[in-house]
């Protein structure tokens, strides 16, 4: 076990963490201290159980708002991946495109055989 050692409100505390924690706590202890700190300057001076106490409730209210927005967010996406799931379905994998038929093709080359004959006409002409 490692000790570590915090700042809450100025207050200084001793904590065991397990070894390679020690950066986690260090982040967990800087957010018990904003809220500690604010909390002082709002109300002043209190007891250190009274003050943990509600800078830990702050912190629990804070994340009890990101748990139901995280939990809003997934049924969201969950929604949004039924649709996307609706939508493939309906999707056809291959698309058949029609074939030009026959008869039209041989216009085609017909016509085009007369312009370009109607061309060579106006070139030796022209």
């Amino acid at each position: 076990m490692a000790q570590v050692t915090i700042t809450i409100d100025g207050r200084t505390f001793e904590v065991a963490c397990e070894a390679g924690q020690e950066d986690y706590l260090h982040t967990a202890a800087r957010l018990l201290d904003n809220e500690a700190s604010e909390m002082s300057g709002q109300i002043g001076r209190m007891s250190e159980s009274r003050m943990l106490l509600m800078a830990g409730l702050m912190l629990a209210d804070r994340f009890a708002s990101l748990a139901d927005r995280t939990q809003t967010a997934e049924a969201e996406v969950e929604q949004l991946r039924a649709q996307l799931d609706e939508v493939r379905a309906r999707v056809p994998e291959r698309v058949e495109v029609p074939a030009i038929p026959q008869e039209v093709t041989d216009s085609l080359s017909r016509i085009a055989a007369r312009a370009e004959a109607i061309a060579e006409d106006l070139e030796r002409t022209g």
